[in-house]
């Protein structure tokens, strides 16, 4: 039963389900749904879909999530990001193949959600890393730009295209004198009444009397307001009739079951657009996921979570949604309103299915603009330039892999931005590493420390030289360690010992002990012995399975004050690790 609870966390915590967790369950998927059912239509518009997909994509995947799934508060569905790569991948497939759009949506839900399982499966959560965080707000940032710029033709009503910022300005200048003032009206409202509730709304109720939490629900269902004002006034003046695009029929149904196409063709067009959707969905989620889970004092686990989330991209894939994942805004509203278990992910499925089916009539009434203006609000509160500041500050090279994300994903769209960020992480990676901060070291007087001569008052011996080394030593570092030891060691003829202090050592591949090697071998040949210090336990076991302990000239001392000691008053057994 543990290994199998593994793979289903439900088994684990639905042993331990009440009836008052139930209680805070239902709760939150009451406040939940009412937020999910414009953003679900709003996100099916942005990524080029009809907006019961978006319903659609919001129900099973969210039941499979709840099932698979480790966190209590992750609501799965559209968002944002994802729902933008999504239509432009569709948009450049569609046009150079003859595919249906609906039908490639499936198919890269399909393969996403594949993708994530096998990655869960194979417990390749620890992915994300390669991903910096610095390069993430990058991207977010550009998206959310191209994201607002995309549905400025919706609340202008006019006719606009492109996936780069450059291409939709310019498409919008182009027919800004085609804008319908009965749809730039019911936007521009829509906007301003939506701005107003995220940051007045809120204080006005507290003033009134209203609890803060009460207030808060209340600020987060502002969306469900501006839908139902401006449906209402577009119903009552039949305002469809003199231009305002309208959401129209919505099929009154729950979710139909699907099937995604695998033609050969089409899966390696959509291979690595699905991979990149994957990862950044992920990315977000996990990111979530922990922040929330860090807050109730829970855990979640990020291979679990690869493998709730690629459940869900499949469940979405064969009933009639788009690629999904766990979203920002309904996530936090989801911890507020107090879910205490993934339950309050399948009770806000089976309210979104009740509103699929009971619902979908008042909605084609709905305006496009108001639905362009909840994703314009939405988008624009994860817009934060904030981040070229600080790492402009605090690392020049974080500073320009986030200026290069941002400036590619604005210049040549989603794909090649996330691309870029995924390249520049692990370049960033690359070029710390490869080049470690080292120290040579001394003794501070009367203690049994040592630290950075440039940096503190120590003692050092002439005949001594003790480099630090501050980084897991591998094939793109193990030159660069050759080359600053063989640099000191020029320096200095008196020398006798050369003392490698490996403290922050995790790790020693292959190229690095052959280097190590070459170091002791030229250093033998200059008369200069090579010593180790404070090497570790799992490092030392890797050394022991190899040559290089019996070739070496010196001795591992279990401490750097033992090394000093030894040196300074001739050989003594040194104990190793």
């Amino acid at each position: 039963m543990p290994r199998l609870s593994r793979y289903l966390p439900v088994l684990d915590w639905g042993r331990r389900y009440d009836r008052r967790k139930l209680g805070d369950d239902a709760m939150a998927a009451a406040i939940v749904t009412i937020m999910l059912i414009p953003q679900s239509l709003a996100y099916a518009l942005l990524a080029g879909l009809p907006p019961e997909a978006g319903l659609y994509a919001s129900i099973v995947p969210i039941l499979l999530y709840a099932v698979f799934g480790t966190s209590s508060a992750l609501a799965v569905g559209p968002v944002a990001v994802v729902s933008l790569m999504t239509a432009a991948t569709l948009g450049q497939v569609t046009a150079e193949l003859d595919v249906g759009y609906g039908l490639a949506a499936l198919t890269l839900a399909a393969l996403s959600g594949a993708m994530l399982l096998a990655m869960g499966l194979l417990r390749l959560g620890f992915l994300a890393n390669f991903l910096s965080h610095p390069v993430i707000a990058g991207f977010i940032t550009a998206s959310g730009l191209l994201i607002a710029a995309s549905q400025l033709k919706h609340v202008l009503g006019i006719e606009a295209e492109g996936h780069t910022l450059v291409e939709l300005v310019r498409s919008l200048g182009a027919h800004l004198g085609e804008t319908k003032p009965v749809t730039l009206l019911i936007g521009a409202f829509a906007l301003a009444f939506l701005f107003w509730v995220r940051s007045g709304l809120k204080p006005l109720l507290l003033r009134v009397g209203l609890p803060e939490k009460a207030a808060g629900t209340l600020t987060k269902a502002g969306p469900v307001v501006a839908v139902a004002l401006t449906t209402l006034a577009a119903w009552g003046f039949a305002l469809d009739e003199s231009g305002l695009a309208v959401v129209g029929e919505v099929p009154q149904s729950l979710p139909p079951l699907t099937l995604p196409a695998f033609a050969p063709d089409l899966v390696a067009r959509l291979a690595l657009p699905a991979l990149l959707i994957s990862i950044i969905g992920f990315v977000e989620s996990i990111s979530v996921a922990q922040t929330l889970a860090a807050k109730a004092r829970q855990r979640v686990e990020p291979d679990q979570e690869l493998i709730g989330l690629g459940a869900a991209n499949i469940g979405a894939a064969f009933t009639g949604g788009f690629p999904v994942t766990g979203g920002f805004s309904r996530s936090v509203v989801n911890y507020d309103a107090g879910a205490a278990t993934p339950a309050a992910g399948a009770f806000t499925a089976i309210g979104l299915a009740v509103a699929a089916l009971v619902l979908t009539p008042l909605i084609a009434y709905l305006p496009k603009a108001t639905l362009a203006a909840t994703i314009i609000v939405a988008v624009l509160s994860l817009v934060d330039f904030s981040i070229l500041k600080r790492s402009w500050q605090y690392s020049r090279a974080d500073f320009a892999a986030v200026t290069a994300t941002i400036l590619v994903t604005l210049g040549f769209g989603v794909e090649a931005g996330v691309s870029t960020g995924v390249l520049l992480s692990i370049l960033i990676h690359l070029y710390r590493t490869a080049k470690p901060h080292m120290a040579v070291v001394g003794q501070v007087p009367g203690t049994e420390h040592y630290r950075n001569v440039l940096r503190h008052e120590v003692v050092t011996d002439p005949a001594v030289l003790t480099v630090r080394v501050d980084e897991s030593l591998y094939f793109a570092n193990a030159r660069y360690l050759e080359d600053k030891i063989f640099e000191h060691v020029a320096k200095r003829p008196e020398l006798r010992h050369v003392v490698l202090m490996c403290p922050a050592v995790n790790e020693i591949d292959l190229s690095a002990l052959e280097s190590l090697e070459a170091i002791n071998t030229r250093l033998s040949d200059a008369g200069v012995t090579f010593h180790l210090s404070e090497v570790k336990g799992p490092v030392m076991d890797r050394l022991k399975r190899s040559h290089f302990l019996d070739e070496l000239t010196g001795e591992v001392f279990l401490s750097q004050h033992q090394a000093a000691q030894a040196l300074r008053d001739g050989p003594v057994s040194a104990a190793a690790q």
